[in-house]
């Protein structure tokens, strides 16, 4: 039987998993991709369903909503951008800045995908904003605090690479000298809004890295 996901609250409405690295977090196309994170949730709370996802390489915060009533209040919240989510990186190099935001339009690059790119002609708009948390002169690498604005595929791990600063253990979009056991990739952080009686919601997450 698949190992449990860590729960880190639960009521009547909603589930808030912490997601490991390399799970996923919706099955896949085929027998051996149906174990998942949403899977496992469902095995015990049957009435869980999905309203967002993290790459399968991503831990971290995940939500899952009790019943149709509350999986589209969430959705619904999701798509207007009214979750906050924050995350952990470590990323190659030097981050010279203390802070910045990044807004570059991203596109799938279809010869090459799940790979996304940034596209100025056909690509959807996407901005996050970032902030140092530490530099280690001795890796090479800077621990940057994220908040994206957008839910863009992959936005994070792009937008990273596109400013030449791909995240540490990122096969997709980093180079073999950064490669590292799992992608240094952590969502740490959900505020938003309970989707029955609006109270305040805010959940955290400590980054396993």
């Amino acid at each position: 039987m698949p190992d449990r996901v860590p729960v880190i609250d639960c009521d009547a409405a909603l589930v808030v998993i912490d997601k490991p690295a390399g799970l996923l977090a919706v099955p896949g196309r085929g027998e051996h991709l149906q174990d998942c994170a949403a899977a496992r949730v469902q095995a015990v709370f049957p009435d869980a369903k999905v309203v967002h996802r993290l790459d399968q390489a991503t831990s971290g915060l995940m939500i899952l909503a009790r019943g149709l009533v509350a999986q589209r209040a969430l959705s619904r919240a999701f798509e207007e951008r009214r979750v906050l989510k924050g995350y952990i990186a470590i990323v190659a190099g030097r981050v010279a800045d203390d802070d910045g935001c990044i807004d570059l339009p991203l596109a799938c690059d279809w010869p090459n995908r799940p790979r996304q790119q940034v596209d100025h002609v056909c690509g959807k708009a996407a901005v996050t904003r970032w902030r140092v948390l530490s530099r280690d002169a001795a890796l090479g690498t800077t621990r940057l605090a994220l908040e994206p604005l957008t839910g863009r595929s992959h936005q994070l791990r792009v937008h990273l690479l596109a400013i030449g600063h791909p995240i540490v253990g990122d096969a997709l979009y980093a180079t073999p000298a950064f490669a590292a056991p799992r992608l240094m990739l952590h969502a740490s952080a959900l505020t938003l809004a309970h989707p029955v009686d609006a109270r305040l919601m805010n959940f955290s997450s400590a980054a396993p890295f």
